[in-house]
């Protein structure tokens, strides 16, 4: 295996996994080529593509620094930045997926898949079991993203000391994070409501596929000890829901120019986040019948009318509401109304400072963790630079992190909504 020099990595660890991965690439392009060139044209480039371009890397990132912190070299860069490439690809499956269950019309601030799919053949109007002939395509393509991460993986661990313990991670990985997403969708139809459950999704498909499995992939590849990947999976697990739910929080109110993504969609889905989940247990608390009826007719409606839901006057309070993000959505119709009504519900219940508040507690416990677990300290403070950025940018996280130097170049950028996923 070629020896890399992991120091020139650490300059720009994103680069360096996107180079690999446009090796790999290189490698599926032509075995698709070969196999049907409308396939190829069609599905495989539209994956390869869609994994090179956008995106931050951030489980690539946590990876690898997990790995240099826990003593690996040049021997373990390679296999690192080959499994970091594997997790790229598993994150395209996904989102490609993710995009088809919610009817997600954009991505990254581009068509999703089975929306470009359409477009190419004029099919958004032909139905089918999975929507349209796109929405189809985009599962095969999806399915296609996840053979060549399960590919990827076995090709940078075969041969190392810790082939099946990395294996182990890999495979509870992948079966956690359909869990969540399982859970999600079950959600949405069973009405499922509680604050708890809707932890639990966020535990499993984000917080420990987003960060906990990717500092314990890192951490095994280097062969640390147990207590170390314990303290890095505790770290991930805490970090990584503050990273969902700050993400919940970006959804509602964030700025879609930012977050590359339409905002109020979790809401007009009626989306079982803990946001929502939250909000309606202050509503019952405290006796809120109106706040409480405002959330079951509009979470989940994708066309409701402020006429028909009785709250006429919530829709003008809500016009002047202070917060950016409610005043766009009311200037944008009745349905826009419904949303910003719901927007202001949720600041006015106190739903979203409490979510905040927790977002905050929760990164500075991920944080603490990074710095008990014995990194070299230039690795646990890119971490923890990278766990207060992708959960809280702006916020306070109770004690000071180091900036990584201006030279990095992995520190996490503007959350893209649905990237937590």
């Amino acid at each position: 295996m070629r020896v890399l020099d992991p120091s020139e990595v650490d300059h720009d660890v994103p680069a360096a996994v996107g180079a690999c991965l446009g090796d790999l690439l290189e490698q599926r392009l032509e075995e698709a080529g070969a196999a049907d060139p409308v396939f190829a044209a069609d599905l495989a480039d539209r994956v390869a593509r869609f994994a090179l371009t956008g995106g931050r890397r951030l489980r690539s990132v946590f990876l690898w620094w997990a790995m240099r912190g826990c003593g690996g070299g040049p021997r373990e860069a390679p296999r690192a930045l080959g499994v970091a490439a594997a997790l790229e690809l598993i994150q395209t499956c996904a989102l490609i997926h993710d995009d088809v269950m919610d009817g997600s019309a954009v991505r990254r601030g581009r068509p999703a898949v089975h929306v470009a799919v359409d477009h190419q053949y004029g099919t958004a109007g032909r139905a089918s079991p999975c929507g349209t002939f796109g929405g189809a395509a985009a599962v095969l393509a999806g399915d296609l993203a996840l053979a060549w991460a399960d590919d990827a993986f076995v090709q940078a661990v075969r041969g190392a000391p810790q082939e099946e313990r990395a294996a182990r991670v890999w495979r509870v990985m992948r079966t956690e994070m359909v869990a969540g997403q399982y859970l999600d969708l079950h959600g949405q139809v069973t009405r499922a409501t509680s604050a708890a459950r809707a932890e639990r999704s966020a535990v499993l498909k984000t917080a420990r596929y987003t960060v906990a499995h990717p500092l314990a992939l890192g951490a095994v590849l280097a062969g640390a000890s147990e207590r170390t990947q314990a303290r890095l999976r505790e770290a991930g697990h805490s970090a990584g829901l503050a990273f969902q739910l700050h993400d919940d929080l970006q959804g509602a109110f964030g700025d879609p120019a930012v977050t590359g993504k339409p905002v109020g969609e979790d809401i007009r889905e009626g989306k079982a986040t803990y946001l929502l989940a939250v909000a309606r247990e202050l509503c019952l608390r405290e006796g809120d019948r109106a706040g409480l009826r405002l959330l079951d007719e509009v979470t989940g409606a994708p066309s409701t009318r402020a006429a028909d839901t009785g709250h006429a006057s919530g829709a003008k309070s809500a016009a002047r509401t202070a917060h950016p993000a409610s005043a766009r959505y009311a200037r944008d119709g009745a349905d826009g109304q419904d949303i910003a009504r719901v927007l202001d519900l949720l600041d006015r219940c106190g739903a979203r400072e409490r979510v905040s508040r927790r977002v905050r507690e929760l990164c500075a416990r991920g944080i603490r963790e990074v710095r008990a677990a014995g990194l070299a300290p230039d690795a646990a403070d890119r971490i923890g630079a990278l766990l207060h950025a992708a959960c809280t940018p702006g916020a306070p996280t109770g004690r000071p992190v180091p900036a990584a130097p201006p030279a990095a170049r992995d520190t996490a950028g503007p959350v893209l909504i649905g990237e937590a996923r």
